[in-house]
């Protein structure tokens, strides 16, 4: 065998792979103001946004007061029904009050009346220019109603305070009509009622209605009348008529050393004509007259255990 050198073939060298390294990120340029970004919407700066924010909280507090504003206006024109609901509410809890001693149907009737007696008031001060407020009551003191004044002078408030008592006597006489014609009881005892309130305000003392007539006629009436009322308190021991005393009393006092100062104003106030004297004395003894009468015809109760809550 030939000796023959063995060698082992060698691969031809390939050359070192080199791998290129990967590009550095491109760092972005600042866009200019109002380029868009990559989803398309405009860039806004520091300012816009400021004057955004500024924006809507202006438009919020706009807004705010016009509501502000709206509900004043709305609560202005909302003025004549919530007087209305002044009455309505003190009327319903006159009812109330009244119900427990005398029963529904004669409690809403009495109330009715009493809302009558006042419409004249309001109605005649209204014909004097003066503006009147609704009747508002008062549980087991009647009503009331609020005026700046009862006239320029004493005979204008003789007017306002004998208009009450001729729409109450209206009122009363109405109701013993219809009690008449239907043979009902309780509206007879509602007229009797109504009468003998009438009556009673009829009496020549200040605040009540026949106190305002004696201002055109005889001031001093009004010590007669708060003689009468005492010696009824006394008589008839009652915490409603000591509270109409004790007013009664002071109000006499009051216009009595008005009077005494002797003003140019007051002289005024007090001079009356003759013939509107005698008017006035006429309509009051006229009234006085009818309520009485109507008492008589109207009178229901008797020994008999009649009371107003059995009618």
């Amino acid at each position: 065998m030939d000796n023959q050198d063995l060698s082992i073939p060698t691969l031809p060298s390939v050359p070192p792979v080199t791998r290129p390294a990967p590009p550095l990120p491109a760092v972005p340029a600042a866009a200019p103001e109002g380029a868009e970004d990559a989803f398309g919407a405009p860039r806004r700066g520091p300012a816009g946004g400021i004057r955004k924010r500024l924006g809507s909280v202006a438009a919020a507090i706009v807004a705010a007061v016009a509501k502000f504003f709206a509900a004043i206006k709305g609560a202005i024109l909302l003025l004549p029904k919530a007087k209305l609901l002044t009455t309505a509410g003190t009327a319903l809890v006159s009812v109330a009050a009244y119900a427990l001693f005398w029963g529904w149907t004669f409690a809403v009737g009495f109330v009715v009346l009493l809302f009558v007696h006042e419409m004249g008031h309001v109605v005649q001060l209204r014909r004097e220019g003066i503006k009147a407020s609704a009747p508002m009551f008062v549980p087991f003191l009647g009503a009331m109603i609020s005026a700046r004044s009862l006239g320029e002078n004493a005979l204008a408030e003789a007017r306002v305070g004998l208009a009450g008592p001729v729409l109450g006597t209206l009122g009363a006489a109405v109701c013993l009509a219809i009690g008449e014609a239907t043979n009902s009881d309780l509206l007879r005892a509602l007229a009797y009622v109504g009468f003998f309130l009438n009556l009673f305000n009829l009496l020549p003392v200040v605040p009540l209605d026949g106190g305002r007539a004696m201002a055109a006629m005889a001031p001093w009436m009004w010590f007669l009348g708060f003689g009468v009322l005492v010696a009824m308190l006394l008589l008839v021991p009652n915490p409603i008529l000591l509270i109409i005393v004790v007013f009664g009393g002071l109000e006499t006092y009051r216009r009595w050393k008005l009077r005494g100062n002797r003003s140019l104003e007051q002289a005024a106030y007090y001079r009356v004509r003759p013939r509107h004297r005698l008017i006035v004395g006429c309509v009051y003894v006229g009234l006085v007259v009818l309520l009485a009468l109507g008492m008589h015809e109207a009178h229901v109760l008797s020994s008999g255990g009649h009371s107003f809550s059995s009618i």
